[in-house]
């Protein structure tokens, strides 16, 4: 497959693509996410040189995204499982309100221009990031994660934004546990279950979402693109044990710098595009 482009190029974007595929799998080991933070970024400018209309660009980028996230958050649940790390009380007993609100974002995706998925990453990331950097130990809001009716409403939040935002729900779940005395590790190992539960259903949500979308590069199904997804994950899987061994060798307080850090980055990035 050319897509149309010298070859020169083509070189180019698989070797563009294999670096955020490298980066997305350490994160997702490391911080517990899909990837979609520091992907879609990347697939926003990657799009941007393919020439994809910019009425359909961001809509591609978070179900190319979405798609990636299967495999990579896969590998990263079931190598913190191994550990021992993950809480799957947690995880079963969000598993029915979570696809519940996946299902809700696609149809939120469907009918919203791009704005509205940049403006939902901007906020998300800065409100994560501020709490990370600031808190610390001090922000907590009780020692027992609630149970139902707040844990299912809190469970359809973070499917209907993680999917608009194409993440695995990493930082809405590490947010949640460290607020009610969790540690950052663990926080961590049970965020990376979320991924398959929002990946699946979401990127399937994106495929029918843009089924009769126009301007879409070669290579889509609806607003997923089978080329950018297929050399992502390929490589993020196979690097996502790496930054589940630099999660368990990094102290608390650095771990949440970290991921801070990240999600600041993600924030100024979309901030400065809906400028």
């Amino acid at each position: 497959m050319t897509l149309g482009m010298p070859l020169n190029e083509v070189l180019w974007l698989v070797g563009v693509l294999l670096a955020a595929g490298l980066v997305t799998g350490v994160l997702a080991g490391m911080l517990g996410i899909g990837g979609g933070g520091i992907l879609v970024p990347i697939l926003f400018e990657v799009f941007a040189v393919l020439g994809v209309d910019e009425s359909v660009r961001m809509h591609l980028c978070v179900g190319t995204s979405l798609a990636v996230i299967m495999p990579t958050s896969l590998r990263s649940f079931f190598a913190h499982k191994a550990a021992g790390a993950v809480d799957m009380d947690i995880v079963r007993s969000f598993l029915v309100p979570v696809v519940g609100g996946v299902c809700l974002g696609v149809l939120v995706a469907r009918y919203s221009n791009e704005n509205v998925l940049k403006a939902v990453w901007a906020g998300a990331a800065t409100a994560f990031s501020l709490k990370l950097y600031l808190g610390g130990d001090k922000w907590k809001l009780g020692d027992t994660i609630p149970g139902n009716p707040l844990r299912a409403i809190y469970g359809v939040f973070i499917g209907l934004v993680s999917t608009l935002m194409s993440i695995g729900g990493g930082a809405f779940i590490t947010m949640m546990m460290t607020l009610y005395g969790r540690t950052i590790h663990q926080a961590v190992a049970t965020s990376s279950g979320f991924g398959p539960m929002i990946a699946i259903p979401g990127t399937i949500g994106f495929i029918w979402a843009g089924l009769a979308a126009t301007g879409l590069p070669p290579g889509s199904i609806g607003y997923v693109n089978l080329l950018g997804a297929a050399i992502i994950a390929s490589v993020s899987v196979l690097a996502a044990p790496l930054g589940v061994r630099m999660a368990h060798g990094i102290s608390r307080r650095k771990l949440e710098f970290a991921f801070a850090t990240f999600l600041a980055l993600v924030a100024i990035r979309f901030f400065w595009t809906l400028l």
